[in-house]
Order: C-alpha cells, then sequence, then structure tokens
C-alpha cells in the first residue's frame, strides 16, 4: 500500500475509537471545567497523561489536592494492565525504532484492540499500528478541549456516556471471534473474568483476571508446542 493508502485504512480503523473517544473525553473536559479547571488543562492532562479511566479519577485528586504518592500509586494501579498488552506487541514495538516510545505511551485498550484486528506485511502493519494511535490520541485531545468549552455553554446531562466504551468493546471482541480458528483464549478470558469480578469485585478483578488469563494461556501454549 502507499502512504496515502496506508492512512486511509489506518482512519478506517480508528473510527470506532473515535466514535467512543470523543463523547467519553467531552464528558472528561465537561467534568474539569465543572471542577474549576479550563479547557487548557484538559489538553495538558490529555496530552502527558492519556489515560482515560484514571484522568477521570484525576479530577478529584486535584480538587482534593492528593498528594503526588497517592496520585502516582493510583496511576500505576489502575494502569498496570496495560504492562500486559505491550507484551504481544513488544517485537513489532522494537523494530519501530524512534517510535517505538511513543507507542508504548499511547498504548490504550482500544489501540490494543484495533492492533490485533491487523493482518497485514510488517512495515504496513507498523506505519498503521502508528497512525491508529496517532488519530486516537488526537480524538482523545480534541473532545477534551471541546468537553472543556461547551461545558462552560451549555449544561450537560452525561450520565450513562461512558457505555459507549462498553459497546466498542462488544463489537470488537465479535469480530475477533468471528475471525479467529480457537475460542479457547477469549472463553478462558471471560470464564476467568467473571470468577475474578466475584471474587474480588469490579474495582479490583482487572489485574488479576489479566494475570490469571495469561499465565493460563501460556501454560497452554507450552503444551500446545510439546505435543
Amino acid at each position: 500500500m502507499t502512504r496515502s493508502q496506508i492512512r486511509k485504512y489506518a482512519f478506517i480503523k480508528s473510527i470506532p475509537i473515535m466514535c467512543s473517544y470523543i463523547f467519553v473525553s467531552m464528558a472528561y473536559g465537561i467534568m474539569m471545567e465543572d471542577a474549576g479547571f479550563k479547557w487548557y488543562y484538559s489538553l495538558l492532562v490529555s496530552l502527558t497523561v492519556y489515560t482515560g479511566a484514571f484522568q477521570f479519577v484525576l479530577i478529584t485528586f486535584l480538587s482534593s489536592g492528593a498528594s503526588i504518592i497517592t496520585v502516582a500509586l493510583t496511576a500505576l494501579l489502575m494502569n498496570s494492565r496495560q504492562s500486559f498488552y505491550s507484551l504481544t506487541f513488544l517485537e513489532d514495538f522494537k523494530k519501530m525504532g524512534k517510535r517505538m516510545l511513543y507507542m508504548i505511551h499511547t498504548m490504550t485498550d482500544e489501540t490494543y484492540a484495533v492492533n490485533c484486528t491487523l493482518e497485514l506485511p510488517q512495515k504496513e502493519k507498523e506505519d498503521t499500528m502508528f497512525l491508529v494511535a496517532f488519530f486516537s490520541r488526537c480524538y482523545w485531545m480534541i473532545g477534551s478541549v471541546l468537553g472543556g468549552m461547551l461545558g462552560q455553554l451549555i449544561p450537560w446531562d452525561m450520565e450513562g456516556i461512558d457505555f459507549c466504551m462498553t459497546a466498542l468493546f462488544v463489537i470488537i471482541f465479535i469480530d475477533q471471534w468471528e475471525k479467529a480458528d480457537r475460542h479457547t483464549p477469549a472463553l478462558a478470558g471471560l470464564g476467568i473474568g467473571i470468577i475474578c469480578l466475584i471474587i474480588f469485585g469490579a474495582s479490583g478483578f482487572m489485574l488479576p483476571a489479566l494475570l490469571l488469563t495469561s499465565g493460563l494461556l501460556v501454560v497452554l501454549q507450552k503444551r500446545k508446542e510439546e505435543v
């Protein structure tokens, strides 16, 4: 593919992310404005932090004057699951040279899910992953600024808007299910996720679920190679 075709393809692949990021980041911008922080603070945080769930929590921290240690530890715990995502594309990122650090910084649930659907030659895959990450980050920053500016003018009721993130993952899961030859990883993730949700609750199930699922899949892969 030419560069123009790669840009077009990457944009198309990023459209589901755009549909969720714009609305959720607008909600973030509106909440920041409601807490007394202007749109440029929303932009600054989105530019440096870029992790949706924690950015919403950060609003409370900024308003309450929480310590740096509290903020740092919360950020680490809330986003530790993304460390597992990078393992999948570790070799791809190493081959991307100077873009590697940017790819690590912009790895999110959504970009990871889209990257898993890419079936391209190596060079085209790398360029597409970079553009998807870049486009997605732009969507989030644009939405944050729009939300901050609109929040000063119009009263919004954003209750339930974050469900668009859930809808995005359901669509991507169905797409992956239809393309996969084996459904063992998906079923293992679902089963372990439900068990961990029951045991640890909604606020603490993600990390143990990822640890257990990753460990189980590694064991299953080793057994498959030995057969």
